[in-house]
């Protein structure tokens, strides 16, 4: 029979997941990082998926397709939550890890917080309750421009993302009263001396701050930040602080 049917764009895909999050039927996975209509039966032509889509990639299309068929829908929702319960219950085996040393998983184990604490930066105090310290947005290096007017005068934190997870106190002791900048070498597999001198040279940056891991992979942000530095042709304050995998700030 021909009726209407969702048609998903794999070229505009990105990969995302929402539209199969979204879709109630179980018609859309994700498949190969792609997302893909398993089967026509599945899907009701209703469109729930459309509006989750941010890369526009999902349209309706008219085709000869087999009828929904809510009675396989029922069946293959209770298998897939089946599957689940079943996944839950079975504990993973443990990999033998044979990759970077800085990607190897930890568990961290910290005493009971206090109600307050000092920090471990002069001047900074921790607050029994924390408010949000950033200034700006965007704050991914990719999604920064290279001029913006908060970048007058500003004070620069370049960090690293896993810093203000490792880091408790994060917003008090870098965040504020600085511009905010984060990234992964290694994850963004870019190098962003190049977008980082062209906002150095650009604006008026008055001092750069750096907060990396102590895992080895980090050291691709501070190298970038000194690149950047050097080709800016300015002579501009910076200091770098890394954080242990513990949380601590090491010396």
């Amino acid at each position: 029979m021909k009726r209407t049917i969702v048609k998903i764009d794999e070229e505009k895909c990105n990969g995302c997941g929402a539209c199969a999050a979204a879709c109630q039927e179980g018609a859309i996975a994700m498949i190969g990082g792609k997302a893909k209509l398993i089967r026509d039966d599945y899907c009701d032509g209703l469109g729930n998926c459309l509006p989750a889509c941010p890369a526009d990639a999902i349209s309706f299309e008219e085709r000869e397709a087999a009828a929904y068929d809510h009675e396989a829908v029922l069946a293959h929702m209770a298998a897939r939550k089946a599957a689940a319960i079943a996944a839950a219950d079975t504990p993973a085996p443990k990999p033998e890890f044979t990759g970077c040393p800085g990607s190897m998983s930890r568990t961290i184990t910290h005493a009971p917080a206090p109600a307050s604490n000092n920090a471990a930066i002069p001047g900074h105090t921790a607050p029994v309750s924390m408010e949000s310290r950033l200034s700006q947005w965007p704050v991914q290096i990719k999604l920064v421009p290279v001029r913006a007017p908060y970048f007058d005068g500003a004070k620069l934190l370049v960090a690293a993302d896993c810093t203000a997870y490792a880091y408790g106190n994060f917003h008090n002791d870098f965040i504020d009263g600085h511009v905010t900048l984060i990234g992964c070498p290694k994850l963004d597999s870019v190098d962003y001396s190049e977008k980082l001198t062209e906002i150095i040279r650009n604006n008026d940056i008055q001092s750069v701050t750096v907060v990396r891991m102590e895992v080895p992979c980090c050291g691709g942000i501070e190298a970038a930040v000194k690149n950047a530095l050097m080709a800016s042709g300015k002579f501009i304050p910076w200091q770098v602080y890394t954080i242990g995998t513990d949380g601590r700030i090491l010396k």
